[in-house]
């Protein structure tokens, strides 16, 4: 059995100590092989796990309610398939929309003038952002009417696809998604540039 693992510093460690001293571990922990991509893509993901030869695969992922399903979901199973595999979906968690409450925050902030960046870390952020934004009489025109710097900042190309694909053009997109804090020195390095050249 094949465990695909995000490269967190938590699921390293957890790592570490399932494969450290397999004799000791009960009988299933024996002919668990765990996986981790260096870079957590669908295809890096697909490509670690090879040909299927028509075996299953357990896909424990998000149901989305209130939003359209990303293609990120679709599309993993859609590859797994291409490579041979049997992906079995199951809906592990709910990814749901909550509301007009979403945007309050950034509406109210409107009279502030108090805006520098935006981080998306999924394109159902984006689509929520924007759900929202319109039952508040707002849209995303209006946003960077009133925020003409504002930086938009995607945690990763797939990301950055889904907000583009949904009107939203973003300013940088994040090298070291693997974590979030390579969008976080994705941020700080845009808006030291900003400053730069403001002086």
């Amino acid at each position: 059995m094949y465990v695909i693992a995000e490269p967190t510093p938590s699921t390293n460690r957890s790592v570490q100590a399932m494969t450290a001293a397999p004799a000791r571990h009960p009988p299933p922990f024996r002919w668990v092989k765990v996986l981790v991509p260096t870079i957590t893509t669908r295809n890096g993901v697909v490509h670690l796990l090879g040909t299927g030869r028509c075996r299953k695969v357990l896909c424990p992922v998000p149901r989305v309610v209130g939003l359209e399903e990303p293609p990120v979901v679709p599309d993993f199973l859609r590859e797994l398939e291409a490579a041979g595999w049997v992906p079995i979906r199951v809906d592990a968690y709910e990814t749901r929309w909550l509301g007009p409450a979403c945007a309050k925050g950034v509406v109210e902030r409107s009279d502030e003038g108090l805006l520098d960046a935006m981080v998306f870390a999924s394109s159902g952020e984006v689509e929520g952002l924007l759900k929202s934004l319109k039952e508040l009489g707002w849209e995303w025109e209006m946003m960077r009417r009133r925020w003409p710097n504002l930086v938009v900042v995607a945690n990763g190309p797939v990301t950055a696809a889904g907000a583009e694909s949904l009107g939203v053009n973003v300013n940088v997109v994040s090298e070291r998604f693997d974590s979030f804090q390579g969008t976080v020195d994705a941020v700080k390095t845009k808006l030291r540039g900003l400053d730069s050249t403001c002086m």
